[in-house]
This record gives structure tokens, sequence and C-alpha cells, in this order.
């Protein structure tokens, strides 16, 4: 029997969003109006593919539900303060995300910069909070290399760099990126989602099994966190070459954010850089890779495996 995907996640859902809904009640000491702007943000509908990774790797090191919760939350803290940033004006640029006005559209720029902040803190808050010492310690400096200069912000800096480092125009912030034209080639457009997407999906996958087995005299396998994280680094791809295909091929009302934008501002992309063909070929052969690190853990990483495929067949 096929494993049942929609039905684990459906499962799940509900008990992240609790559980983050529990982390921002009773926060007297925290500004009314940040308050708010941190639920809308973090509290927004999301498929909450991040926590997923992080439940499902802790149950493939053989761990539960209910230790990795933390971690699997903290990671979604992270995602949503990078997805507040990226929509700012000086950013991206967006205002709809996840089929609701962004958060600087909703209460300005000004607070929505200080609520990406409050929530990237936060989330070490709930790693030094919730676990003994060594494992917080060992999903602190997981989280932090995923997100910080050489994963998740150096894999934005370098898609800014891609992007206006050809322009001369007079806007400040600009000046800061190189002004010779970047390469337009698969290597450095992989090597910016690598960073930009795959590093926080690596440290998701790095976080389970650290909420699984931090605490164990010999620490967690690693040879199963490099197997892992050798799936991570597959997933990340594919799951960003079917971002850029939906950008392509679906609706602002399907996707629940806007589309069209990459080809409207010449951004290097999958589709710009080798075609729709090309990069649905690239993707399966990039779950080929992932589902060769994961089937042999068993029955334990039939999530995982399921997980690919569903990345693989998106529409949203």
């Amino acid at each position: 029997m096929a494993f049942d995907l929609p039905g684990y996640l459906a499962a799940r859902q509900p008990l992240v969003d609790a559980q983050l809904a529990a982390y921002l009640s009773d926060r007297a000491e925290v500004p009314a109006v940040l308050l708010e702007a941190m639920r809308y943000s973090l509290l927004a509908p999301g498929k909450r593919l991040r926590p997923m990774l992080v439940l499902m790797a802790a149950q493939a090191a053989g761990g539960n539900d209910e230790a990795a919760l933390p971690a699997a939350c903290a990671v979604e803290m992270v995602h949503a303060y990078s997805l507040i940033h990226d929509d700012l004006p000086a950013m991206d640029d967006d205002d709809l995300r996840r089929g609701l006005p962004t958060c600087h559209k909703k209460f300005g720029e000004a607070l929505a910069i200080l609520t990406g902040d409050a929530l990237l803190t936060l989330a070490f808050e709930v790693l030094a909070r919730a676990y003994p010492p060594r494992t917080a310690a060992g999903c602190t400096l997981v989280l932090a290399r995923g997100a910080g200069a050489a994963g998740m912000v150096g894999g934005q800096v370098d898609d800014l760099a891609w992007e206006r480092g050809g322009e001369t125009g007079g806007d400040r912030e600009k000046s800061y990126f190189p002004r010779t034209p970047q390469p337009r080639t698969l290597a450095a457009l992989e090597q910016i989602h690598r960073l930009k997407t795959g590093a926080l999906f690596r440290a998701c996958l790095g976080l389970g099994v650290w909420a699984a087995q931090g605490e164990r005299v010999e620490g967690p396998d690693h040879a199963l966190l490099e197997r892992l994280d050798v799936y991570g680094r597959s997933l990340g791809l594919a799951f960003q070459i079917t971002d850029d295909l939906l950008d392509v091929e679906r609706t602002a009302a399907q996707i629940g954010k806007r589309t069209g934008k990459d080809a409207a501002r010449g951004k290097l992309t999958y589709p710009s850089l080798v075609g729709v063909e090309e990069s649905r070929r690239r993707a399966a052969q990039l779950a080929r890779e992932a589902l060769l690190q994961v089937t042999p853990l068993g029955e334990a990483a039939t999530p995982l495996a399921a997980l690919m495929e569903f990345v693989l067949t998106r529409q949203y």
C-alpha cells in the first residue's frame, strides 16, 4: 500500500500550528503591535514543509514527534523571518505571501523588519528552553549554520549580487554589489540555491536527528547525519526547480503569491537558463539521488521518500 503522505501531513500540521501559537501566547512583555505582526506572519496558512522535515528526520533517527516539535517550530520561525525580509521593497519587493498581504504591506516596513528580527531570535530561545544543554547546543549550531552567512543569508546575497551586479544606477544599496554581470551558468544558479533554499532544508534534517539522538552517550549517528544531508541537498535543489516552474506555469490565486515576477525582473531561474523540459529532467534526477539516500533506512524513512515525490509533482 502506498504511503499516505497527505494523511501524515494532515495529522501533524495542527500539532505544529498549535505549538507555534503557544509560543506566542502569554507574552505580555512583548509590545502588542509586534506580537500581532509576529502572529500574522508565523501563523499564516502554509505547508509547514520545514517543520515536517524535522519531524520526518527525527522519525528516521528513531525519535518521535513530541521530542522534535520544538526544533520543528524553531525552524518555522526562522523560515517566517526570512520570508518577511525577502518580501521587503529592498529585497524581492513582494506584496502577497501565503495568499495574504505581506508583513510590510500590513504593518509597514519598520515593523516588518523588527518582526523578522523577533522571530529569528525567538527560534533560538525555543531551542535553549526546550532541550537539555548538549542537544540545545547541537540544534543551535545546526540552525545557525543553515540560516546564517554561510547558508540562507549568504545565498540571498549571492542572488541579489547576480540580479543587481550589472546595474549602475544611483540607488545607494546597489553600489555594494559587484558592477560586473554575474555568470549565467547552471553551476552559479545551483550554488545560489544550495545556500538560499537548500541550507535550511539540510538544517531541518540535522535538527531532527539531534532532537532524537542528541543525548545519546555517543551523540547523534554521524553516518545518518551525512546521509540525510545529501538527501537535503537534492531535495533543496529539486524544490527550487519546482518553485521556478510554478512561477512560470501557475497563477497567484493557485499558489498564494505573485507569479511571473522572476521573468519580469530578468532573474536567473532554471526555466530561463535551461528551459522547462530540462528543468523537469534535472528535478527528476535530483529526486532519484535523494531516494538513494533514504531507501536503505527502511520504513522509518518512508515519509522522507514520499515527501521527495511530492516536491517533484507539487502544484502549489
